[in-house]
């Protein structure tokens, strides 16, 4: 048993030198060390292994327990800053937000801002998140932009929370993989103190119980677990092929004129049908790396049944049975259109347009009015 109850700094377990399988296993041998050492900066084996080796331990928290978990910030007066992914706001935001956190302000923080063209204006992209946060009942007393891994925009969120905070505990919520310990990584780095405490990485689910950081007036930052968004696409992927989803730098708009007999498959994840009669350009907002391949709508079911998992990947030979069989799904834009796949990326439609998207059972899929 761990002595004086310490913590993994990494992912905010209780530590523990007895179950090897269980959630803050530390070799005994290791924290015995530490402590003559006089180190209170201790990482689970789970946590050592992530960060130095790349692995992911299987964890035993379910969904529920990081909602239980989402449900302390509600019982405290906090200011919570919710972070998003601006690449993939459908998926990341948290429409129940309101009912774990009560009355308390909310920041609302779109990540990864690099990855979008630098020729968008920024005040248009915090309008439009804006304006989707009240669509789902989110009120944001601030909207502000930044890029945790690209250190942006981290002055101007730290000047919102000082404006919003009145010495209140600040918590930072989110889905997984927004970007949550990195942004607080960045925060304790402008405040002098260790800019890689906790534990990052592409795998979701890292932080596994509310880590309190203390601030110099008595209160305390918060890194609280991330949510599992089950409709995510990069929740059913290996490691290996979300380095092909994810976007590492700013995205390459693609344009393609299509015709009403032309499908796009984006890797082997989704197909695109273009249904319209009338001739119209499509722009698809994909990571870099994800190659898209056009064919006739008419071939699409051979073409996809042929190619699974070679020419069409991700997925890779070994994960295609999931989407093997893909849901169809078809849209009628009205007005110029976003059609997202959630955790994937978003093809904008001109008005007037029919489309069909194709992609495994489960996965978001929505129509938005057009970020870009």
């Amino acid at each position: 048993m761990v002595a004086k109850a310490q913590y993994c700094i990494g992912c905010g377990v209780k530590l523990q030198t007895t179950d090897p399988q269980g959630l803050g296993f530390v070799p005994e041998n290791v924290l015995e060390k530490s402590i003559a050492a006089g180190n209170n900066e201790l990482y689970c084996q789970r946590c050592f292994r992530l960060r130095h080796y790349n692995e992911m331990l299987p964890v035993s928290l379910t969904n529920d327990d990081f909602l239980q978990i989402l449900t302390k910030v509600g019982q405290q007066q906090a200011l919570v800053v919710n972070v998003v992914d601006i690449f993939d706001f459908n998926g990341s935001v948290l429409a129940s937000l309101p009912r774990f956190v009560g009355d308390n302000p909310i920041i609302l923080v779109g990540n990864k801002a690099d990855l979008l063209p630098k020729s968008l204006k920024r005040t248009k992209i915090k309008e439009w998140l804006r304006q989707r946060a009240y669509e789902i009942g989110l009120h944001p007393v601030a909207v502000v932009l930044i890029s945790a891994a690209k250190n942006l925009g981290i002055d101007d969120l730290l000047t919102q929370i000082n404006n919003y905070r009145q010495k209140k505990d600040v918590c930072v919520v989110g889905v997984t993989n927004v970007g949550k310990s990195t942004l607080i990584n960045r925060l304790v780095a402008r405040s002098g103190g260790n800019d890689d405490l906790l534990t990052v990485s592409r795998f979701p689910g890292t932080t596994l119980d509310i880590i309190k950081l203390p601030l110099d007036d008595g209160g305390n930052l918060w890194d609280t677990p991330g949510i599992v968004q089950t409709k995510q696409l990069t929740n059913r992927l290996s490691p290996k092929e979300l380095k092909y989803v994810q976007p590492a730098s700013e995205l390459k708009p693609k344009t393609y004129q299509l015709n009403s007999d032309q499908t796009l498959f984006l890797g082997g994840l989704a197909r695109f049908d273009y249904l319209s009669s009338e001739s119209k350009s499509v722009v698809v907002y994909l990571s870099n790396r994800l190659l898209i391949h056009r064919t006739k709508t008419a071939n699409a079911d051979s073409f996809f049944e042929r190619h699974l998992g070679g020419l069409l990947q991700p997925p890779f030979e070994q994960n295609t049975a999931e989407f093997a069989h893909p849901k169809r799904h078809i849209f009628k834009a009205e007005q110029k259109s976003d059609i997202v796949l959630a955790g994937l990326g978003w093809i904008t439609v001109s008005a007037n347009t029919t489309v069909a998207i194709w992609t495994a059972a489960g996965v978001g899929v929505s129509i938005r009015k057009a970020m870009i």
